[in-house]
This record gives C-alpha cells, structure tokens and sequence, in this order.
C-alpha cells in the first residue's frame, strides 16, 4: 500500500487575496523543514510558475512541452494519459536554499498562460458548461488529477499543494476531486469574503454529483475545508487589526466554516520582491522577521489540520 500523501487545493473565488503567494510560501516553508512539497499551478495567470521561473525561462525552456496543459491535452486525446510525473520540476534556487537545511525538496509543476483552453475543451468532452451528470465520461474527466497523484511516482510526497484558478470551473473541479482538503485564503474585506459561502455551496454539490455517479467503493471522494486563511491584514499602530477589518475577520463563523488561527499581515515590500529570485519571501534571507515567523506558523498550524 502507498503511502498517504495529503493533497490541499487553495481556492477563492475573488483573485487578489493571495492565494498563490500563501501556496508558495507554505510550500517552501514546508519543504525547508525536510519534506517533499509538490506544488501544482492549475491557474492561466501562472504566478506561481513565475515565482520560481522567470518569464523568459519558462517561454523558452517550459512552455511547449512542460506544463500541465500539454499534460491535460493528453487527457483528452484518446488512449492513456501521459504519466504527470514527466511534467515534474525541480525549481534551482529554492531548492539550493532548502538543500541547505535537509533533505527536503519543493517539485512544481507548472501551468500555461492557455490553460482556460484545455478547460474548455474539458467542458465540451463532458458535454457542455453543465457538467451532465450523465455522461459516460463524468468520472473519467472529472478524476485525472486524482488517479495521477495515486500513482506510485508520487507516493514520495508529504503534501501537494494545488494552486487553484479563482473560479468553479473543470480544471479546478479536478483538483478538488483529488483533494483530501481545501485551504480558502482571504482579505478582510467585502469582496473577498462574499465569495466564501458560495464556494461552500459549490464544493458541496460537487462532493455530492461525484459520489453519486460514482457509488460506494474507492472513487467516493471526502474532501475537507479546512479553513479561512486572512491574509494581507493591515495592521493599526496599537498591534490590532484596523477597524474596517475586523468585522471581516468574524463572517466565516455565519457560514460555519472554521478560520486559521494564524494571520498574515500586509507587507508590500517583501512580498513585492520575493519570487524574482526564484525564493519565496519566507526563506528570503534578512527578510521581515515578523511576516516569516507568521508564514512558518501558519505552516505548522497546516500540519497540524492535516496531521501531515
């Protein structure tokens, strides 16, 4: 029997909360303490293919036969898909810094500025935007990420961190199906916050169609939400959140979903420059103590929910 690898989408419905950088530095974090991270871009924006690749780097060495959509297109083709592990990085920058610390390792793979194609052409083999749930091929479409990552190739992992795009469609459909929990980042604010009870609704019909169509035995599915993660808080000179935040910080509680004890603060500066190094801002050297303590925290309280 393999061993258990715990797999965690990072969703939000509204972009701009910090979803990638919370995927990236965690993951680092993580693998800075000796364990084996994969991390996986599932959004067209690619920011966290770009945080450890530079633009110029990933069009000329990556683009063409690297990421996951040439991988999801041979989803789509007829016969076996290929193996997802051939489409395996190992980042050199981050891992020279993680290297130093253990034997830890943090593994990408990368996504494709025309990924939104290949979920369109998910949705049309399933038969349009509806996802029929009759359709011979609900299953099939629906669990590629999840029968790839049981595969032996990645028994290896201790976490995989799915870095999801900000809506509901097939691509991030497939990574919640091969989820084990979900991690929801979030601002203190209006917009990012009204999103959170619908994305609750929407992950619980989707648990509740693929059960359906697939019946007791092995292809159930039992994802978790683990919780909210505030994120981007700014902070008043007294140490608390500022005012306009703090009604925020409560309305996960009406929608019973848990909250993250752990918060991150604001902080342009360092998570402005992190990544263009190929370094996420918690293992920047001579980086803002105070941020990286509460990135490492928020690592371990992860650990913690998932008993990783």
């Amino acid at each position: 029997m393999l061993p258990t690898v715990s797999v965690v989408s990072v969703i939000n419905y509204k972009g701009g909360v910090g979803k990638t950088t919370l995927t990236a530095n965690v993951g680092a974090e993580l693998a800075y303490r000796g364990r084996k991270v994969l991390l996986i871009d599932l959004d067209p924006q690619s920011s966290l293919t770009f945080s450890f690749y530079r633009p110029q780097t990933w069009e000329r060495e990556l683009a063409d036969e690297r990421t996951i959509l040439q991988w999801f297109g041979s989803v789509l083709a007829p016969g076996a898909p290929d193996d997802l592990a051939k489409y395996v990085l190992t980042p050199p920058e981050v891992n020279e810094l993680v290297g130093k610390n253990g034997a830890g390792r943090l593994d990408l793979v990368a996504s494709h500025l025309s990924l939104m194609d290949a979920d369109l052409d998910l949705a049309a083999d399933l038969g349009g935007s509806r996802f029929q749930h009759g359709s011979p091929r609900y299953l099939e479409l629906h669990r590629p990420l999840a029968d790839a990552l049981a595969g032996e190739a990645f028994a290896e992992y201790d976490v995989v961190l799915v870095d999801c795009p900000p809506n509901f469609t097939m691509v991030t459909r497939t990574a919640i199906v091969a989820s084990d929990h979900l991690l929801v980042p979030a601002k203190p604010d209006y917009l990012s916050t009204l999103g959170i009870d619908y994305l609750r609704r929407k992950f619980s019909e989707l648990v509740r169609d693929v059960n359906r169509v697939a019946g007791p035995g092995p292809m159930e599915i039992n994802p978790v939400i683990l919780g909210v993660v505030f994120n981007m808080i700014q902070y008043a000179s007294g140490g608390s959140p500022i005012i306009a935040a703090r009604n925020y910080l409560t309305m996960p509680d009406s929608v019973e979903i848990p909250v993250f004890d752990q918060r991150i603060r604001e902080n342009k500066t360092l998570f402005a420059a992190a990544g263009e190094q190929g370094v996420p801002a918690v293992l920047v050297p001579g980086g803002n103590v105070t941020v990286q303590y509460e990135l490492q925290q928020l690592a371990s309280e992860l650990l913690a929910k998932t008993r990783s």
